[in-house]
């Protein structure tokens, strides 16, 4: 997971990521990478429209946007 985040970078891929909030709510965002910096994955998100931050540990899954999970 953490190479696919540091490739979208430099590929400009936009990824689909199941993320769990601080009150523990399950989302799905699609999201293009900017910068990870420690434990923080700054990124646009498609969902929102604008820049957010997402804490690395809270990220359950990424996967390229157009892959199919358990095809």
């Amino acid at each position: 997971m953490n190479q696919l985040l540091f490739n979208s970078i430099e590929s400009k891929q936009k990824l689909k990521m199941i993320y769990l909030s601080e009150d523990n709510q399950i989302s799905q965002r699609i999201i293009g990478v900017l910068k990870i910096k420690g434990d923080t994955v700054l990124a646009y998100c498609y969902s929102r429209r604008k820049v957010r931050s997402f804490k690395f540990g809270n990220i359950l899954s990424v996967v390229p946007v157009g892959k199919c999970i358990g095809a």
